[in-house]
């Protein structure tokens, strides 16, 4: 999920130019798999599944790569652990990606770990499609990407964006609506969306590349150019694990939310109604589309998420 970027925006770069990598230095003897940290995005949940069945199967180590996987704390996150030299790779809102590569940030994507946007408009059941959000509340975390994805929304749906009345709820989607508090918020359908409806609430949901967005991957595995041109196998073995660890999670579910339950420290019920949503999303494993990635660039520029679109060609690589 995506983080504050706040201070993080402000130091990436400057650290990322002072971390060289060790990854080489830590790499075991020919034969043997290589320690690899990975950092999450977020707390552990069922996008996750691929990585932690990869370790519980021990598909990471027939791939080549030992994974340690880190989850960032309410002080830090994955972009920051990744340039602070504490972890030598990521999970990454791709958003995030951007804006961290356009401040001067040396970092390169190198898999997808969903398909499709996660990001949703989640409205009160009343509200029959986004253009009906004219003169209403919608809760915003405050981050760029959701008043972007509010109004590639309703301005997809033939709405006045400048209508709509946004309030920063923070990352209270769930009770902000349930409360009534608000009418709609920008939130995840994958997370905050499951929740929702576990505990009842009505809602409608209208998808962002439903209403005017491409089918952009949303979260991604990156690392540093550095550290990927000392080592490219290093990395190339562990997008091959996390792709086995997606397509293994998916064939044996119970299996993968068990793992991801007690990651989590987390009901196995939720996890469960989780990977059932984002299912869809994780196929194909890892596959970075060129066209997509070059049409996320275009529309995040498009909706001032980025101040000018990004070579999607060199910030990605697709090989």
């Amino acid at each position: 999920m995506p983080r504050p970027l706040t201070a993080l925006l402000l130091v990436l770069a400057a650290l990322a130019a002072g971390c060289g990598s060790d990854a080489g230095e830590r790499a075991g003897t020919a034969g043997d798999p290589a320690p690899l940290r990975l950092a999450l995005d977020f707390q552990p949940n069922a996008v996750h599944a691929g990585i932690y069945t990869a370790v519980a199967d021990g598909l990471d180590r027939e791939a080549g790569v030992a994974l340690d996987v880190r989850v960032p704390s309410s002080s830090t996150d994955s972009l920051k652990l990744l340039a602070g030299g504490r972890a030598d790779a990521s999970i990454v809102d791709i958003h995030d990606l951007g804006l961290a590569a356009e401040r001067g940030a040396d970092v390169v994507g190198i898999g997808a770990l969903v398909q499709r946007p996660l990001a949703a408009v989640i409205a009160k059941p009343e509200i029959a499609r986004p253009r009906e959000l004219e003169g209403r509340r919608v809760g915003v975390t405050g981050l760029p990407s959701d008043e972007a994805v509010l109004r590639a929304a309703v301005e997809a749906d033939g709405g006045d964006y400048g209508s709509v009345r946004t309030v920063t709820i923070g990352f209270a989607a769930v009770p902000a609506l349930a409360a009534g508090r608000v009418d709609a918020v920008v939130t995840f359908w994958n997370a905050e969306g499951v929740a929702l409806r576990r505990e009842g609430v009505p809602t409608r949901q209208f998808r962002v590349d439903d209403y005017g967005a491409p089918p952009y991957p949303e979260l991604v595995v990156a690392t540093t150019r550095e550290r990927l041109a000392e080592r490219p196998e290093l990395y190339r073995d562990l997008v091959a694990a996390l792709a086995a660890g997606t397509r293994a999670a998916l064939a044996d579910r119970p299996a993968a939310i068990a793992e991801v339950a007690a990651a989590a420290d987390a009901d196995e019920d939720l996890i469960a109604d989780q990977l059932a949503a984002v299912a869809p999303a994780l196929r194909p494993p890892l596959r970075l589309d060129p066209d997509a990635l070059a049409a996320w660039a275009a529309f995040d520029a498009r909706f001032g998420i980025l101040e000018r679109e990004p070579d999607a060609s060199t910030l990605f690589t697709t090989n």
